[in-house]
């Protein structure tokens, strides 16, 4: 059974680019040479998409293959499949990686457990209910990578389309 996704690489400084392609490639088993363009969020830093299609659990292998560069944001999506349920994969230098587990619509899906213990922290006055669920949802990670995820004028475009 096989799934598919996208590696957004949303900020790399340059020197980082090959070693990139070299752990994707690592996750991969083939040879991966990414599109690389200029970053306009990030002076200095460069950005890539990739879409692949491999085994379920791609996502999460190359969420951890880069996960250790902290100048590095990316994110990585996997579709869900028969055996598995899809995944969004976010990081930053700040936050670090946030994972998630995605229904057939693209909708976060959060477990039981998770939302319980969220409730039981706010009702101990730990942290507000919002914020925790907020945090839960990927918001602090949307919020810092939104302006990286606009590739800018002259950017390669790629329109995926799927037929239901």
């Amino acid at each position: 059974m096989t799934t598919r996704g996208v590696l957004y690489v949303h900020s790399a400084p340059r020197a980082l680019c090959p070693h990139v392609e070299w752990a994707v490639a690592g996750v991969l088993g083939v040879r991966v040479n990414l599109d690389w363009i200029r970053q306009p969020a990030a002076p200095g830093n460069w950005r890539a998409e990739f879409s692949w299609q491999g085994e379920p659990g791609t996502a999460s292998r190359l969420a951890s293959a880069l996960r250790g560069w902290h100048l590095l944001r990316f994110e990585v999506t996997a579709e869900p499949c028969a055996t598995a349920e899809g995944e969004r994969y976010s990081s930053t230098p700040d936050l670090g990686i946030f994972h998630a587990v995605t229904g057939i619509h693209g909708d976060i899906l959060i477990p039981e457990d998770r939302l319980r213990a969220a409730m039981a922290r706010a009702r101990k006055g730990e942290t507000d209910l919002e914020a925790e669920i907020s945090r839960l949802l990927g918001k602090p990670w949307d919020d810092e990578l939104e302006p990286f995820r606009y590739a800018g004028e002259g950017a390669p475009v790629r329109w995926l389309h799927q037929v239901v």
